[in-house]
């Protein structure tokens, strides 16, 4: 238990400061719709931050060109890290409370309560 602990205390650590710029980046992007799309009108530092989330570089002057490899590698250890994060921390839930109900509620409220407002963002004709 406590080698869980541990490891999921140090994953989530390490991977904080970049899971903040995702969410922050994200929030931006949700709110601002109409953001500026080119590098060029990427004057701002946060719209410069937010071309980091969608294209995965950083935007210059200076630059000629963009290699995105190494930081995409990077963002796949990371997702996979939070996913590993992810259920040490369901683990930790269920083996730290005595009782298991809220956790079992929160979990399927944290499955449904997403699908129903998507659901009910939906217009038909």
């Amino acid at each position: 238990m406590k080698t869980l602990r541990r490891v999921h205390l140090y994953l989530g650590c390490f991977f904080a400061p970049l899971l903040l710029f995702y969410v922050i980046t994200g929030w931006y992007q949700t709110v601002n719709p109409d953001r500026r799309k080119g590098v060029s009108d990427s004057q701002d530092l946060v719209s410069r931050l937010s071309r980091v989330h969608v294209e995965q570089y950083y935007p210059t002057q200076s630059a000629s060109g963009y290699s995105t490899r190494l930081f995409r590698v990077f963002i796949v250890i990371m997702a996979n890290a939070l996913i590993a994060t992810v259920i040490l921390g369901i683990i930790l839930a269920f083996r730290t409370s005595r009782n298991k109900w809220p956790v079992w509620l929160s979990l399927a409220l944290g499955v449904t309560l997403p699908v129903i407002l998507l659901w009910l963002g939906q217009k038909h004709d």
